[in-house]
């Protein structure tokens, strides 16, 4: 079962991509976002390539936990991808992912241009990693209680 990580942002949309056992995150695709329809479409079309499951949407939070003032233009759009697509949809705690990917990508050593390319799907890979590591943490915390 694949699961689609998005990033969700007012320019680009990030997206990433678990292996089919649910375990690592890949990056897959940046959208550049034109309107919602036409982005929904592209998201759906890779939905329908890659068998994807279940969706995960980055949720900006202040560093308190608050939401940030794109949280709500974020719960918007999982609504409305929800409404479109038809599987479960999570919204998933994202602070700090972009200024993770950034750190990432600047010891990688790519180049201003390159990094511009592919940070919002770095942030994808790095919010869908941190949505599987929590779900198999939760997994192995219940096999632990059932000896």
């Amino acid at each position: 079962m694949k699961i689609l990580g998005i990033d969700y942002g007012r320019v680009r949309i990030g997206l990433a991509l678990s292996e089919d056992k649910g375990k690592i995150a890949f990056g897959r695709a940046t959208i550049l976002r034109e309107n919602l329809d036409e982005d929904l479409k592209q998201i759906k079309e890779i939905i329908e390539e890659e068998n994807v499951a279940e969706i995960v949407v980055g949720l900006p939070l202040k560093l308190n936990g608050s939401k940030a003032v794109q949280a709500e233009e974020a719960e918007k759009f999982a609504d409305r991808l929800k409404e479109r697509i038809g599987l479960p949809v999570k919204l998933w705690d994202e602070r700090l992912s972009t200024a993770q990917a950034q750190r990432v990508l600047l010891q990688a050593d790519l180049r201003r241009k390159k990094r511009k390319k592919v940070i919002d799907k770095v942030a994808a890979q790095i919010i869908l990693q941190s949505y599987l590591d929590a779900k198999k943490g939760t997994k192995a915390q219940r096999h632990k209680g059932t000896k």
